[in-house]
């Protein structure tokens, strides 16, 4: 498997509206989980090997009606992350809570560092 099906299989069950990758599809059943690589760490080896392990940030976020459920969903996020066999992370920061506007649904994000396997 990929490390954004594992992600993804890891994140789904935790959110009554499932977990999608980059975006929530339109009309999406709240709470919903989004995440989305942002960047991550390059592996070059001089000898020009190719490295097994890769790296990525990835920013997690939920959204839900209320700021008490999104606080709740994003600890279990939180806590699923940290004790996952699936690959290995490391927690960049806090937990950052937000609004949109549009929606009104109230929102928690995250961002880990995840190495798993090229």
């Amino acid at each position: 498997m990929t490390v954004e099906a594992d992600l993804h299989t890891l994140l789904n069950g935790l959110a009554a509206g499932g977990a999608y990758p980059d975006v929530a599809d339109e009309g999406a059943v709240t709470p919903y989980i989004v995440y989305q690589e942002i960047t991550g760490t390059s592996i070059q080896y001089l000898e020009r090997a190719l490295p097994s392990k890769k790296n990525g940030r990835y920013q997690v976020a939920v959204w839900a009606d209320t700021r008490k459920d999104a606080a709740a969903i994003a600890l279990q996020i939180e806590n699923a992350m940290l004790l996952t066999t699936l690959f290995q992370v490391e927690l960049i920061g806090g937990r950052t809570a937000d609004r949109d506007a549009v929606t009104k649904l109230r929102g928690s994000r995250q961002d880990f560092s995840i190495w798993s396997n090229r």
